[in-house]
């Protein structure tokens, strides 16, 4: 039953560190910038969406147009914030390994 109390200790210790780590991505800020800059996206790395910026030159463009910018910086700061927390949990869980279960 060793290897149990070792399994659990484990565990826990990888629990604490996730739990460290999201507190972290949570506060970790991404900036993103779409249309040559005319729509600036904040974003932290757990997925909040802080702020949008948008440069008043844009909005005398056609409304499709500042559709499209907008989603597009929306996408990418979506897909970069993903990215970034996958890649941080990733090398929290990285050299635990719990027989059976991976």
């Amino acid at each position: 039953m060793a290897g149990v109390g070792k399994l659990l200790k484990q565990a826990q210790k990888m629990q604490k560190k996730i739990e460290s780590l999201q507190t972290e991505l949570a506060e970790k800020e991404l900036e993103i910038s779409s249309g040559g800059g005319a729509v600036v996206i904040k974003i932290t790395a757990a997925g909040e969406f802080r702020s949008i910026a948008l440069d008043p030159e844009l909005l005398k463009e056609e409304a499709s147009l500042i559709e499209e910018s907008v989603l597009q910086a929306v996408k990418e700061a979506s897909s970069q914030a993903k990215e970034l927390h996958e890649a941080e949990m990733g090398k929290a869980t990285e050299g635990l390994s719990f027989p059976g279960l991976m």
